[in-house]
């Protein structure tokens, strides 16, 4: 019989990668999310049966515990980058992350993987940075064989952060970045999968690596690299720490006020990390150990920003006819 996977936040941007890989590497694959019936699409993943989303709260000791009956193997991709009502940072990646390993560990599952991030630290300011570093160790101290991977930023055709900022070039001319000389090392949402694929399968591969692409940019570089493969000429304005810190607390305010049906384009929080590299540290284990050569970003990215062009799809066509002759 094929082996049983649970994925706990498998269907959000990166888990639902590495559910769509486990699937074809023939593992029976458990999604266990909050709302089943939103992750319906991770059922073609496999054959019939073979991928099912499940309902689980991961502050629950009895959901984590259901979910993972019979698992030969667990992964936690969740994750949040702003707090909600009972789902804090603490909650959900100190806590939650540590009450996986420990029912794993009391259910015989050997094998787990914890997706954490680059920057994770426990005497961070930040309260996403502290608590995902106080997630590992957690893991670690109930599963001390569990692998610990840490991207830097996440880029793929869904993800909350190149579509983000391309989606606000169609409003203004101008793009606010905070920390514009921040660096960062994007990694294609695919190899972090084949990364969770291979400390599950794999008996050589075991604690902590930082996963970062082949390319070290600038917050400003990324952005304009973005607007060249959008073809839109916006001017990248560097918001300072000091202004950045004001607007997150007014914005904050607004959400809370709102109840969140505003929702704050920035947070205090989210400014606290941007004042770091997010980067892969000096002498840590990463892809290469794991035998695999990441993605560039300029591979990948006109595949899915095509869409925050002028025109579109017709774009290239458009350009093309240009160069046509009466």
């Amino acid at each position: 019989m094929s082996k049983l996977v649970t994925i706990y936040g498998g269907s959000g941007f990166v888990g639902r990668y590495i559910a769509r890989r486990m699937a074809k590497a023939g593992w029976r694959v458990r999604v266990a999310v909050r709302r089943p019936n939103e992750a319906i699409f991770v059922k073609p993943y496999g054959v019939v049966g073979q991928v099912e989303p499940v309902l689980c709260n991961i502050r629950d000791d009895a959901s984590v515990a259901e979910v993972m009956m019979g698992a030969d193997a667990v992964i936690n991709c969740v994750g949040i980058l702003t707090p909600n009502g009972k789902n804090t940072f603490d909650s959900v990646q100190s806590e939650g992350a540590a009450r996986v390993a420990r029912i794993a560990a009391q259910q015989g599952v050997r094998k787990m993987v914890q997706i954490s991030a680059i920057g994770a630290d426990a005497d961070a300011d930040s309260d996403y940075a502290r608590t995902k570093a106080e997630g590992e160790a957690g893991v670690l101290e109930h599963l001390p064989d569990a692998v610990i991977l840490r991207p830097s930023i996440v880029f793929g055709s869904e993800d909350d952060f190149f579509n983000r900022f391309a989606g606000m070039t169609r409003m203004s001319p101008i793009l606010p970045v905070v920390g514009a000389d921040t660096k960062f090392q994007p990694v294609y949402v695919e190899d972090v999968a084949r990364a969770a694929e291979a400390a599950l399968t794999r008996d050589d591969v075991s604690g902590v690596y930082e996963l970062g692409g082949p390319d070290v940019d600038t917050f400003r570089e990324l952005m304009t690299q973005m607007l060249e493969i959008i073809r839109r000429r916006r001017i990248v304005m560097n918001m300072p720490f000091g202004i950045a810190r004001i607007v997150a607390f007014f914005a904050g305010l607004g959400q809370t006020l709102t109840l969140g049906i505003v929702k704050a384009p920035i947070t205090a929080d989210q400014v606290k990390n941007l004042r770091n590299d997010n980067v892969v540290s000096d002498g840590a284990r990463g892809f290469a150990e794991l035998g695999i050569e990441p993605m560039a970003m300029e591979s990948v990215l006109p595949d899915y920003l095509w869409r925050f062009r002028p025109s579109g799809q017709y774009d290239a066509i458009k350009e093309s006819a240009k160069n046509l002759r009466a």
